[in-house]
């Protein structure tokens, strides 16, 4: 009679198997507070009919407080009641009782770990794919009704239930089905009751999709939900939602999806497609359910008091079991820039850890603001000690030169022998030709004279017109680099090696022509123009594109400059020391405007403060021959070609013929920083415009 348990096991029914699951979650993966919270929000809430409590789709969007804006409440509905099923997905949709949704909380904050041992990440998005797939021929026979009740439909339930469309086979059916369904067979080993798994209680996700509308809407919803706290109500978020955030929202979800080389037209995403993508390029994109239903967890509104005292109890609290959060809560991002905004943001929680990002950014560099120049980058990037972000958005230069800037960039260039990613991008409208391109650097800022910095952990990844993300190679170590003439190459990148400098090198830079590495970026000198490289073969410091629409292919993306920015991450520490930073190194060239400083070499000291001089016009919004002819005014003054003294010292030339270069720089830079005033104390004239 001792192994009569083990005997009866398999001659449970699912009824009393699902019960006994949820017996389990409930016992192990929850303290007491959290079920007696959970306990008071599903029946304050449910419906009841036939005796039977429930909660309905309005019930659950209005309890997650998701905006109808979105449209995703029968989105989650859908998700809820597949999982709520869990682990027979013959019995999907499942009606939300108090079981099954304690099942759906269990599994979306992923503490079913306590209860089933498979715990990879991957068997848990495949359960999440499931949920949200349409099933056509990949689900098998399944077991006899075992008189779970069926004849109740809450409101959304019926709908949930249709087949959707006929899916073509697979490209591949050797895969391994119990391999599809570890977590499945997992939860039925942990009962003792792996006999019905094998009996028929399987889901093919080979022979599914995720309907393409569906998923843009969820994806929206998860931008929107990525910097939630558990204890944040959604609404905080949703309260905000203005046409110009909902139509950024659905901008950038557009661009995510098209990274499964769907577009809204197309009917769905597949199983492999979607693990391809999710694993490489997104692998943090479902993070943000989990807070979202730990709010089940947290009975805000609820007294301890209220509850009858039993003779054992200890004495009650009279306050609520989680007080709300404290009000003065840091901001998401402190300022929006041109290239970064919160949508973007939640953009790059899908690959970069949240915690690195959210309340922890600060703006340090740019170019529209303090100018598209070598000078002005360094002085406002190399100073942070912690890890960085770059972002460069333009729009593609067209395939023949319309200007000698442009010819200039393009000679510097092997021909052009690769097409445009746009050419088979899901997307081709000409709004779509722009470009936004950017790196997670993880080390300081500094001048790469011989050798490129960073480690593994840098990452190179595109944010439009398609998501695209390049992890670091082990192959080579040149992921970025910062180069002022006349080292080559000139400019800043990452994933082209830096050559061994030499004189006979320096003396040819002018006509060495730039040769970018396999996966790489590049932005010249001037911070003008910028080319992104792809070749499939790879072998350099990033590796090639996964997506299923690159995968394979070969292309080159040349692009003009518009918006250049790097952010800082690490928050207020680290911003406190850059300050002080800064603060010394204005000290320090306050002390040098007051010393000649000069080399006597007038001709080296011009050209080399004229290259400042001129990318600091250009950042400001002169070119083309205005350029010119300001450069021509101070390096008029540089030569000591004037005898009028005021303009010599504008210049940077002491009185007695020898050059300040300290002084001029230092001027150059009091223009940056006050929009083009020139303060007296250095001598300067006043020069507004």
């Amino acid at each position: 009679m001792g192994q009569g348990g083990s005997a009866e096991a398999p001659h449970l029914t699912l009824e009393q198997l699902n019960h006994t699951l949820a017996r389990r979650f409930a016992q192990k993966s929850y303290t007491p507070l959290e079920l007696y919270c959970f306990n008071s929000v599903f029946r304050s809430l449910a419906d009841t009919e036939s005796g039977v409590k429930y909660w309905s789709e309005s019930t659950l969007c209005r309890f997650l407080e998701l905006p109808d804006s979105l449209g995703v409440g029968p989105v989650m509905f859908q998700m809820s009641s597949y999982l709520g099923a869990f682990p027979f997905p013959s019995q999907a949709p499942a009606i939300l009782t108090y079981e099954a949704l304690l099942k759906v909380v269990t599994i979306l904050t992923e503490r079913y770990g306590t209860v089933i041992k498979k715990r990879k990440r991957e068997i848990w998005t495949r359960e999440l794919y499931r949920s949200l797939a349409i099933h056509d021929r990949g689900l098998k026979p399944d077991t006899k009704d075992t008189g779970q009740s069926k004849n109740i439909e809450p409101q959304g339930i019926s709908g949930s239930g249709d087949k959707g469309f006929a899916i073509d086979a697979p490209e591949e059916d050797g895969e391994d089905d119990e391999d599809d369904d570890e977590l499945v067979l997992a939860a039925l080993e942990s009962m003792d009751a792996d006999e019905v798994f094998k009996h028929g209680e399987h889901s093919d996700v080979h022979h599914s999709i995720i309907p393409t509308d569906n998923f843009l809407k969820l994806v929206e919803l998860l931008l929107l939900i990525a910097p939630i706290d558990a204890q944040e109500s959604l609404s905080a978020f949703s309260g905000e939602l203005t046409n110009e955030r909902i139509e950024s929202l659905r901008r950038s979800a557009s661009v995510i999806l098209s990274s499964f080389g769907v577009s809204t037209t197309q009917p769905g995403i597949t199983y492999r497609t979607f693990d391809t993508v999710v694993s490489t390029c997104l692998p943090y994109l479902f993070n943000g359910l989990n807070p979202l239903f730990e709010h089940f967890l947290f009975a805000r509104d609820f007294d301890l008091s209220k509850r009858k005292p039993a003779s054992s109890s200890p004495t009650i609290e009279k306050h609520p079991v989680i007080p709300q959060p404290k009000a003065a809560l840091e901001p998401i991002l402190h300022e929006p820039g041109e290239i970064l905004n919160l949508t973007i943001l939640s953009q790059l929680s899908f690959f970069l850890k949240g915690s690195d990002l959210f309340r922890r950014l600060r703006p340090l560099y740019s170019g529209n603001t303090h100018g598209f120049s070598m000078g002005s980058f360094e002085k406002q990037s190399f100073h942070w000690r912690a890890p960085t972000i770059l972002l460069v958005s333009g729009r593609l230069l067209d395939s023949e030169p319309s200007s000698t800037r442009e010819r200039a960039f393009a000679d510097s260039l092997p021909p052009k022998r690769y097409p445009s990613s746009t050419s088979f991008s899901s997307f081709s409208t000409s709004e779509d030709q722009v470009m936004t391109f950017g790196a997670y650097i993880p080390a300081q800022w500094k001048l790469t004279h011989k050798s490129c910095f960073g480690d593994s952990s840098t990452v190179l990844f595109q944010l439009s017109p398609t998501h695209d993300v390049f992890s670091a190679s082990s192959y080579s170590e040149d992921y970025v680099y910062f180069n002022r003439p006349p080292t080559h190459p000139s400019g800043l990148g990452l994933g082209t090696p830096v050559p061994h400098q030499s004189a006979s090198l320096h003396a040819s830079s002018s006509t060495t022509m730039f040769r970018p590495g396999p996966v790489s970026l590049h932005l010249d000198d001037a911070l003008e123009f910028g080319v992104f490289t792809h070749l499939a073969e790879g072998g350099g410091s990033f590796h090639p594109s996964r997506l299923p629409g690159r995968r394979g292919r070969d292309w080159q993306d040349r692009f003009e400059i518009d918006s250049l920015e790097v952010w800082g991450c690490g928050g207020d520490e680290v911003a406190e020391a850059q300050r002080k930073e800064w603060a010394f190194q204005e000290r320090e060239a306050e002390a040098r405007r007051r010393i000649n400083l000069g080399t006597g070499d007038i001709d080296a000291d011009r050209v080399e403060f004229m290259w400042e001089w001129e990318g600091f016009w250009r950042g400001h919004g002169l070119l083309g021959e205005e350029v010119e002819r300001e450069v021509v005014r101070i390096g008029h003054g540089l030569t000591g070609g004037e005898d009028d003294e005021s303009e010599r010292r504008a210049a940077g030339v002491g009185v007695d013929g020898k050059t300040n270069v300290a002084l001029a720089r230092d001027g150059l830079r009091d223009a940056e920083r006050s929009e083009w005033e020139w303060l007296g104390d250095a001598g300067i004239c006043q020069h507004s415009i």
